[in-house]
């Protein structure tokens, strides 16, 4: 069902949209972490190491995958906000084309390359072996990332953000049965945790396309708008790379702030893992709240009005402040039992250090709420390239953190290294925000008085 974000109280439509967005990233972070859980659990310390020793090269390849899926979805989010159903559906059909182009030849490049990253992070050789197998399988794929989050995006442009939810759902509750029987059943080890991803993210992506093509009948395209068109491909490779690139470049600096946990041991990787894991688990509300802010700022950014727009970031702003006290106050009650999910009870010392980082990080939950919607909301507005500095600002204090104060203060500095760059990233994008906001309210006055004077 489409849904118009241009009328109607933008705290409502926020909550009525991010909702049922929030409730298929909990899942989709539950079956994540339930992976974590059987690994841990069932293999030992080292595999939940192994598995976690490739979270930031697997944030840095699948992460590009994503935000390109996203900025393609923007100019379609813009066309269907200005009601102009022609140049939506092209759009469409060329971001389709991308994605196949983008899917194979990602796939190739980072398959051929996978160990060599492994190596040059410095991963433990009691590990790298296991975060190998499990990666390469991530990496092989890649194109059913593609095919779930570019279907996903596009429904989500055109106001649905229910419909991706129930599949995923749907895929999460079969990835659980599925990491039970590879791994327990089958003794894949690391190998059966992959397996279960990509078969369940697989199902998700074809019931999305599925769905969305018999349901969406401005989705029914003709042979001429199916065609590949260079300008319309170009206009989504300006949106889509620049944010594509802002997750990979954020990555990088996790990348090396992984390299400098690594050098410290496995036993850091693993208290790293579990803690990031419980913390990516509560992150889940911002990471909704972004997405519903690119949807919300492209809808009505393509039908020209700002002032929605502001009233938009002041409500989101509101329910991510609230969120983060409610998150502080269940890690600091619950924290520790969270962690017994992932690690013995008999693992005190890594149990204590997850804790710590995971206290340390919750602290700074609204800086962090504020990067996710105030970069959805400017890349919704049609600047996906301005917000692509948030990424290099927050791969700038990682790096510093990974190349100076890792090797220097060890696991304490690897506990402030997120609030670090969550921080950097906000002293870029609150200024950039008022930027674009300015630039835009003249572009806009400007096609008014042009109107005004064709009358």
């Amino acid at each position: 069902m489409e849904k118009d974000m241009t009328k109607g109280s933008p705290m409502k439509l926020i909550l009525g949209f991010a909702v049922p967005l929030l409730f298929g990233l909990v899942f989709q972070q539950f079956y994540s972490m339930m992976d974590a859980v059987i690994v841990g659990h069932y293999l030992g310390v080292d595999a939940l190491a192994a598995v976690g020793a490739t979270g930031s090269v697997n944030f840095l390849i699948i992460g590009f995958c994503m935000g390109v899926c996203n900025g393609f979805a923007i100019p379609i989010a813009q066309e269907f906000g200005a009601k102009h159903e022609e140049q939506l559906k092209r759009f469409v059909a060329n971001s389709v084309w991308l994605s196949v182009i983008f899917a194979v030849v990602i796939t190739i490049v980072v398959s051929l390359l996978c160990r060599t990253i492994l190596q040059v992070m410095r991963t433990p050789a009691n590990i790298i072996d296991g975060s190998y197998s499990y990666i390469i399988i991530i990496f092989l794929g890649i194109p059913i990332v593609f095919l779930y989050n570019m279907t996903a995006a596009i429904l989500r442009s055109l106001g649905d953000s229910k419909t991706p939810v129930v599949f995923l759902v749907m895929a999460a509750i079969l990835n659980i049965f599925l990491d039970v029987f590879c791994i327990v059943v089958l003794k894949m080890n690391v190998n059966g945790a992959a397996v279960a991803t990509v078969a369940s993210q697989a199902v998700a992506g074809f019931s999305c396309l599925i769905y969305m093509w018999k349901k969406f009948t401005i989705l029914k395209l003709s042979p001429e708008e199916r065609r590949w068109n260079r300008d319309y491909a170009a206009k989504l490779c300006n949106m889509g790379i620049p944010m594509g690139l802002q997750y990979s470049i954020t990555a990088i600096g996790s990348v090396i702030l992984q390299s400098a946990v690594n050098s410290i041991g496995s036993s850091a990787v693993a208290a790293v893992t579990a803690g990031g894991k419980v913390s990516m688990f509560l992150m889940c509300p911002f990471d909704a709240m972004g997405s519903t802010m690119a949807t919300y700022g492209g809808q009505n950014v393509g039908a020209g009005n700002l002032e929605r727009v502001d009233k938009g970031l002041k409500s989101c702003s509101l329910l991510g402040l609230i969120y983060s006290m409610i998150a502080l106050g269940a890690v600091f009650l619950f924290g520790k039992q969270m962690l017994l999910l992932f690690l013995d009870a008999g693992e005190t010392q890594i149990i204590a250090n997850a804790f710590s980082f995971l206290q340390i990080n919750v602290l700074f939950y609204f800086p962090l709420a504020l990067v996710n919607i105030v970069r959805f909301l400017i890349q919704g507005m049609g600047f996906s390239k301005l917000a692509v500095f948030a990424g290099a600002f927050e791969m700038l204090a990682r790096g510093l953190a990974g190349f100076l104060l890792v090797p220097q203060f060890g696991f304490n500095a690897v506990r402030f290294a997120n609030p670090l760059a969550w921080i950097f990233a906000d002293i870029f994008l609150i200024p950039a925000f008022f930027h674009v906001r300015k630039k835009l309210a003249l572009i806009l006055n400007g096609q008014r008085a042009d109107s005004d004077l064709s009358k």
